[in-house]
């Protein structure tokens, strides 16, 4: 049976997967769980002078968190664990309202590495954010919107009309991709109405949306012992929910000032982190090298922080697949709830070296959780993370971990129950430092 603490993670999880269907959630629910545990928001126009303890940033899809032990000095080092916020799926157009042969539909761009097989035949809802019509100060308002509903379906062509469909699936990113909602001719604005109002707004307000669709099953566990996970977007909420979880347990457990625990999540990284929320711009070199400012640091001491600080980029990873396990490593061959992986790739596609392994493995010791060694079938192309970008902007020691699991970046994916409450201990054992 499941350790009760691990299961009540577990359920956590689940609950912040459910509220956090874009990326914009994500952010409001980990910035909601920040507010409850004391920690502050600072804007980018604030003054952040003699800004210390808990603070937070969050800037669209991504939001960068940190604690300052009280009488840290300005030189103290970080200690980073880094994340994304998005998951590959289906976004809706500019110009959405289309259809044909009878059928309304809504247009959609394919949003990073999608198999878009798992998304046929799913009751698919509406979330995201809306740029509402500016204030007075000149700046765009912006509004979230969830619509759990089943909306909109992309349905798969019957078997009768393609006997060859069990010898693979040829689907067509423009044409086959279109999901239905309704029968008639396309009306111009029909999903901008819907949308607005289901948030409360004019539609003559709203002058442009970040909108997703996401399947509105809802997480849960599955297995004759219940020991797996099944739910959207565990790539990669279950890093986002695990280190938020940690920062807050560093933040109230901490004594002395050794390390300044920081939380990174970034946007935009299924797409190659390119954006000013992704890991490859300057978003958390600037907040960390404000922080120590704040504290009267000198540009001395912001190189003193950087030089002693220490990254976990922590995104999910691959589970052995038993109907595919010639895809894998013969000797690296993760299952669920054998904790997290350390993932290696001399081509640096992840950053792990020795000393990063070195101080990771330690934190497991310290938080009393197991840890596997992961490596990619040299046959096979490996994946990447924001850990490679995250070392090569800051200089810092990087080491690229994850829970292991099966159907990465499918509609519905799968984990160990166990190992998010692995990952959320070591992370704060990191953080903290003990």
């Amino acid at each position: 049976m499941t350790p009760a603490p691990h299961r009540s993670h577990t359920d956590d999880l689940l609950a912040f997967i459910a509220a956090s269907p874009s990326p914009y959630h994500v952010v409001a629910s980990a910035a909601q769980r920040l507010e409850k545990a004391g920690f502050r928001e600072l804007l980018g126009t604030d003054d952040w002078t003699g800004a210390t303890g808990g603070c937070f940033v969050a800037r669209a899809g991504a939001l960068i968190a940190w604690y300052v032990p009280e009488g840290a000095p300005a030189h103290t080092p970080f200690r980073i664990v880094g994340t994304h916020t998005d998951s590959p799926n289906l976004r809706i157009k500019p110009a959405p309202d289309t259809g044909s042969s009878g059928w309304r539909q809504i247009g959609v761009e394919i949003y990073g590495g999608v198999p878009l097989n798992t998304w046929l035949d799913r009751d698919l809802g509406i979330s995201g954010r809306l740029a509402l019509r500016c204030g007075p100060d000149g700046a765009p308002r912006t509004r979230l919107v969830q619509l759990d509903e089943p909306l909109l379906r992309v349905p798969q062509l019957a078997i009768h009309l393609d006997r060859t469909v069990n010898e693979g699936v040829a689907l067509d990113r423009q044409r086959h991709i279109a999901p239905i909602w309704a029968l008639g001719d396309p009306r111009e604005g029909e999903l901008l109405r819907l949308v607005a109002a289901a948030a409360g707004e004019d539609p003559a307000d709203v002058l442009g949306w970040d909108l997703m669709l996401h399947d509105i099953q809802p997480p849960g566990y599955l297995g004759a012992e219940r020991e797996f996970v099944v739910a959207s977007r565990l790539d990669n909420q279950v890093s986002v929910h695990a280190g938020v979880t940690a920062l807050v347990d560093a933040a109230t457990g901490v004594t002395e000032p050794s390390f300044v625990p920081v939380l990174a999540a970034f946007d935009h990284e299924e797409v190659g982190s390119g954006s000013e929320t992704g890991a490859q711009s300057p978003l958390l070199e600037r907040v960390l090298s404000r922080s120590v400012a704040a504290r009267g640091g000198s540009d001395e001491d912001w190189s003193r922080a950087l030089a002693g600080a220490f990254c976990v980029s922590a995104d999910m990873a691959h589970a052995v697949h038993p109907n595919y396990a010639e895809r894998h490593d013969p000797d690296h061959r993760p299952l669920p709830n054998g904790g997290p992986t350390v993932k290696v790739n001399v081509n640096q596609r992840y950053a792990t070296d020795s000393t990063g392994i070195a101080v990771f493995t330690a934190a497991c010791e310290r938080a009393g959780a197991p840890w596997q060694p992961f490596v990619s079938n040299n046959a096979m192309p490996c994946g990447t993370s924001i850990g490679p970008l995250t070392a090569a902007r800051l200089g810092v020691t990087t080491v690229d971990v994850g829970v292991p699991g099966l159907s990465m970046h499918s509609a519905r994916e799968l984990c160990g129950v166990d190992d998010p409450a692995y990952l959320a201990a070591i992370l704060g054992a990191v953080m903290a430092g003990r």
